[in-house]
């Protein structure tokens, strides 16, 4: 990814997290999470390579009002930054918080999956660079047997609270990219329950509906407050001229 200040260190102030999030420009973050009791006597690293999810049923591409954003034929999503506006509403609709906006070029930008590399039959430049093999990339149906049997290790090893997330329909339809946690999604900064705007709009348009009626209730009493005025005082008047 492009390097920002000419390439140069600057640390952040948060332990060994030196990126601290997503952005525009860094598309793919590791996360160190201090999970440690209050006076630090005791505790573990939590570590996430955080990314796009490339969800099944995507958020942002729900949201984008111009088409930039597609479906390719890898099942992945990329943001067309020819088409891209920038308005932001794929920010704001991605409960992961992935997509951000490019400062240089004003326009919405994420991991594409390597989307080129794919294209000329490579694996994604992350999981080439990997040295651990902890980011893989392959066929699905693969990657989550490989997964399920690294859960059942941790589980016999007494991880017990292990898990996986993303691997089936149950968020999103599925995530492309799932992950194997060790602990609860929102140790890891991760949504329980992620949801599409379009689920939010039943609700929000009920609302409206609601707030509409009470709004017109009250202008309806008001209405009928000023006219029993009006009555009130051309009686009185009335009663003055007798």
């Amino acid at each position: 990814l492009p390097a920002r200040n000419g390439g140069k260190v600057q640390l952040s102030g948060m332990s060994y997290d030196n990126t601290v999030s997503l952005s525009g420009i860094q598309w793919r973050h590791v996360k160190f999470i201090e999970d440690f009791t209050p006076d630090r006597s005791t505790g573990r690293w939590l570590m996430m390579s955080d990314v796009c999810k490339h969800c099944v049923r995507a958020a942002c591409l729900e949201a984008c009002p111009t088409g930039a954003i597609i479906r390719t034929e890898f099942d992945t999503v990329v943001i067309q930054q020819d088409v891209c506006n920038g308005c932001r509403a794929c920010v704001s609709a991605c409960p992961f918080g992935v997509i951000e906006i490019n400062p240089e070029t004003n326009t919405a930008m994420k991991c594409t999956l390597c989307y080129d590399r794919l294209q000329a039959g490579l694996v994604p430049a992350c999981a080439q660079a990997c040295p651990t093999q902890s980011i893989q990339f392959g066929p699905l149906s693969e990657l989550r047997q490989r997964a399920q049997q690294r859960l059942e290790q941790l589980h016999a090893q007494g991880v017990t609270q292990a898990r996986l997330y993303g691997h089936d329909e149950s968020i999103l339809g599925g995530l492309n990219s799932f992950y194997l946690l060790l602990d609860e999604p929102e140790k890891y900064g991760l949504p329980s329950n992620p949801q599409l705007p379009s689920t939010r709009v039943p609700a929000a348009a009920a609302l409206s509906t609601a707030t509409a009626v009470v709004l017109g209730l009250l202008g309806l009493v008001g209405l009928r407050k000023q006219r029993m005025d009006q009555l009130a005082a051309a009686a009185k008047q009335g009663n003055d001229g007798e």
